[in-house]
C-alpha cells in the first residue's frame, strides 16, 4: 500500500514513512492510493471479532511494512479491558430504538482521542526502536488531543512531546490533565491566541522541511494518517453492534471541529461499510456546516473564532477537510492545491460547483447541522430526563443535530466525544449537578502544573524545541 499527497507530490511512500512524517513535503495530507474494498463475506467474517482483532484486520489492509505478528501484538497491547474499562472497548449506549451513543470515552483521558492515540504511542515506539531513531512530536490541541497524546507518549523511549494549546480556552479539567503531567519528555506551551493559531504554527514548522528534518519533527494531530486510520475501526465496531445482518445500513452523527473524526467515517464508507449518512455537527463555529449547506468554505480568523461551551470544537480551519475535498474532486491534486493554497490565501474562501455540492450528499452521504449554547443545555437536559444519561457538551451538539437528521428505518449512532466530568461547569448549569469523575482524578486541578505561556510566534516555538531536545 502506497500513499500520496492531496497536493500532488509524486513520491509514493509507505506507511512507516508517513507515520513519522505528518504533513507531506508539499503541504498536503497523505491518503492511500486507493481504499481497500470490503465485501459482504469480509463483513461477515469480521462480525463478532474482539476489538483488537478487528483493529488488526483493518490496519493490515493499509500497513504492509510492519510484520503481521508485530502489528497484531501492537493492537492486542493497545485495546485491552484494563485500558478502556470494558471488553467491548467501544460499547453502544442505547437511548431508544434506532438511536444510540457510541461510547468512545472510556480511555485514560476520558475522551475519544484515546482510541487512536493509545495505538499511535505503540506504533511510534515500535518504529523508532526498529530504526534506532528519536522523534520530537509537535501538536496542537483545543482540549482533548493534547492530553490523549501526552498520556499515550509519556515516558516513551525516544519521544519528546511539544503540545501547543490556546491559553485559557480549555476547560479547567482539560488544562489540568495536560499541565499536571511531570514526565520530562512532555512540554506544554500555552499560546496567547486561539486553537487555529496553534494549528497554523504546527503546519508552519512542518512546512519548514530543513527544520523538520534536522530536529526530527513529527505530529500526532489528525493530519497524521495513522491516527485517522485507527479511528476507522470504531465505525466498523459500532456497525456490528447496531445491526444483525451485513445488508443493513446505519447513519452516524459526529461532533466536528477539525474534521478528523468524521473523516474516518468517510474512509469507512469508501471502503464499503454500509453507512447511509455521515452527519457533521458543529457548534457556533460553523464553518463546516456552512460548507455542507452552501458549498462555500470560509475559514475564520482568530477574532471571529468564538469561545463556546464545547471548546474542543472551537475551530475555524478544519485540517482534515482537505482529505474529503480531494475525494470529492475525484482526486484532482492540482485543483486541491489551488483551492487550499492560492484561493484561500488570496480571497479567504473557496466555493465548489453546484454539481459537486449535490455529490456531497448523493455520493458521499454528508449532511450537517449546527448547535448553540442554548441548544447544548436543552439537549443535555433532554438526554438526562428522557434517557437517564448525562452527556458532555460536544456529544450534546451531536445528539441535537442527530435528532434533526434521523431517517425512519435507519439507526442513528452518535459518536460520544468525552465524559461529562471534563466540562463540569456547563453540566452543572444544565442539570444542577456536578458530574462524577474517576476517583484517581479527584484532585486533578490542585496538582502542580508544568506549562510555558508564550505569544503566538513560530520562531519562539522553534527556539523552545531547539532548547529542549
Amino acid at each position: 500500500m502506497n500513499y500520496l499527497s492531496t497536493r500532488g507530490d509524486p513520491a509514493a511512500r509507505h506507511f512507516s514513512d508517513i507515520l513519522l512524517e505528518g504533513l507531506a513535503p508539499d503541504g498536503g495530507l497523505y491518503l492511500p492510493q486507493s481504499y481497500p474494498q470490503i465485501d459482504a463475506a469480509t463483513l461477515a467474517r469480521w462480525r463478532g471479532l474482539a476489538y483488537a482483532d478487528l483493529a488488526y484486520e483493518i490496519l493490515s489492509l493499509y500497513i504492509d511494512d510492519i510484520p503481521a505478528d508485530d502489528l497484531k501484538a501492537l493492537t492486542k497491547r493497545t485495546y485491552t479491558e484494563a485500558v478502556f474499562g470494558t471488553p467491548e472497548i467501544t460499547p453502544l449506549k442505547p437511548l431508544e430504538p434506532g438511536l444510540a451513543l457510541v461510547a468512545l470515552s472510556n480511555g485514560p483521558t476520558l475522551a475519544f482521542k484515546d482510541m487512536a492515540m493509545q495505538l499511535l504511542g505503540q506504533l511510534f515506539e515500535y518504529e523508532l526502536k526498529r530504526r534506532g531513531e528519536t522523534l520530537n512530536i509537535l501538536g496542537a490541541t483545543s482540549g482533548d488531543t493534547g492530553s490523549a497524546a501526552e498520556y499515550a507518549m509519556r515516558g516513551k523511549a525516544g519521544i519528546q512531546v511539544f503540545m501547543l494549546s490556546p491559553n485559557g480556552r480549555m476547560s479547567p479539567f482539560q488544562q489540568a490533565q495536560m499541565f499536571s503531567l511531570q514526565e520530562a519528555n512532555i512540554h506544554n506551551l500555552a499560546l496567547q491566541g486561539v486553537f487555529d493559531d496553534c494549528q497554523d504554527i504546527v503546519k508552519a514548522v512542518s512546512n519548514d522541511l530543513d527544520f523538520k528534518r534536522r530536529h526530527r519533527i513529527g505530529t500526532v494531530n489528525s493530519i497524521n494518517w495513522a491516527r485517522l486510520l485507527a479511528q476507522v475501526v470504531y465505525y466498523f465496531a459500532a456497525y456490528f453492534q447496531a445491526t444483525r445482518t451485513d445488508s443493513e445500513r446505519v447513519s452516524f452523527t459526529v461532533p466536528s471541529g477539525n474534521f478528523g473524526n468524521v473523516c474516518a467515517g468517510h474512509v469507512a464508507r469508501m471502503m464499503g461499510l454500509p453507512i447511509e449518512r455521515l452527519v457533521v455537527a458543529t457548534n457556533e463555529n460553523d464553518v463546516l456546516d456552512e460548507f455542507f449547506r452552501t458549498g462555500v468554505y470560509r475559514p475564520r480568523g482568530a477574532a471571529q473564532t468564538l469561545e463556546t461551551s464545547s471548546p474542543s470544537m472551537d475551530i475555524s480551519k478544519a485540517s482534515n477537510f482537505e482529505r474529503f475535498v480531494f475525494d470529492l474532486l475525484d482526486r484532482d491534486a492540482d485543483r486541491v492545491r489551488q483551492l487550499f493554497g492560492e484561493q484561500l490565501a488570496t480571497q479567504g474562501y473557496f466555493e465548489i460547483t453546484a454539481e459537486e455540492r449535490a455529490r456531497m450528499s448523493a455520493r458521499f452521504g454528508f449532511v450537517s447541522g449546527r448547535s448553540s449554547h442554548a441548544d447544548r443545555l436543552a439537549t443535555i437536559r433532554l438526554c438526562h430526563q428522557r434517557y437517564g444519561q448525562v452527556i458532555d457538551t460536544h456529544t450534546a451538539d451531536g445528539l441535537k443535530v442527530a435528532l434533526e437528521q434521523r431517517q425512519a428505518g435507519t439507526p442513528m449512532l452518535v459518536l460520544e466525544t468525552a465524559l461529562p466530568a471534563k466540562f463540569a461547569a456547563t453540566i452543572e448549569e444544565a442539570l444542577g449537578l456536578v458530574p462524577p469523575r474517576p476517583a484517581a482524578l479527584a484532585d486533578l486541578e490542585s496538582r502542580p502544573k508544568r506549562v510555558q505561556v508564550m505569544p503566538v510566534s513560530v520562531d519562539l516555538v522553534k527556539q523552545f524545541i531547539v532548547d529542549h531536545v
